[in-house]
């Protein structure tokens, strides 16, 4: 049994912690809310998927945002730039205290994209009669996949395209472009005068873009495609 002055000591103690308790409570930030981290992604890839042709939705898993103290400044951000079905959206809190988290989000973009409505050999020009819209998921596709087809009518296919399946840019090359081997005509330009040769295209390349050339003397220079038969040379 406590003898008095032990008592005493005892409720003193008590009673100091008690009193104590409010004041820890006030200096413990608050938590940050889950909530507003996940609005945050939502508004961020909903943003990112404006210049897609579709309509977008976003589902954001709750975040597990541990005992991080509230923030006044967050910001989102992709170690990938390319939207997929399937996202990691970092979010850092710049003030007033730094921590980092990853939010898992699903997106999905409703959108049209073109299939072939016949077989499309090797070397015939795609005309708009070619294709066939369909309505899906456009992230869910693969890359390359034609959303837009006033962007490759006219194109010229590089491989077979089956019918019913879906054409892919990587298929087609501009009407204008240069294949690999063959024959083009040299134009270099300097100060009041214009030289021109031929050569052989060593790589192929749209309107532009910079390939090399063998000349008729052997030589290998570099320059860029002005149409199908034409390599502007770099002097």
């Amino acid at each position: 049994m406590l003898k008095p002055n032990e008592m005493a000591a005892v409720f003193m103690a008590t009673a100091l912690l008690v009193c104590a308790r409010p004041a820890i409570a006030d200096t413990l930030e608050p938590p940050q809310d889950p909530a507003v981290v996940a609005a945050e992604v939502e508004a961020f890839l909903l943003t990112q998927a404006q210049s897609w042709p579709g309509a977008a939705t976003v589902t954001v898993t709750p975040p597990r945002i541990g005992r991080q103290p509230a923030c006044e400044h967050l910001d989102t951000f992709l170690s990938n730039p390319q939207l997929r079905s399937r996202m990691n959206v970092g979010v850092r809190c710049l003030a007033p205290q730094p921590w980092t988290l990853y939010v898992q989000a699903a997106v999905g973009i409703q959108g049209q994209y073109y299939v072939a409505n016949r077989t499309i050999n090797v070397g015939e020009a795609l005309s708009l009669d070619d294709l066939t819209a369909r309505d899906g998921d456009l992230l869910r596709l693969a890359p390359g996949v034609v959303v837009d087809p006033s962007l490759v009518v006219g194109h010229i296919a590089q491989q077979r395209i089956a019918a019913g399946s879906t054409v892919r840019s990587s298929s087609l090359r501009d009407p204008d472009s240069i294949v690999r081997g063959q024959p083009v005509r040299t134009e270099a330009r300097g100060m009041g005068f214009v030289a021109t040769g031929e050569g052989v295209a060593l790589e192929s390349g749209a309107p532009g873009t910079m390939i090399q050339v063998r000349t008729g003397s052997g030589q290998v220079v570099t320059g860029t495609v002005v149409n199908n038969t034409t390599v502007r040379v770099l002097m």
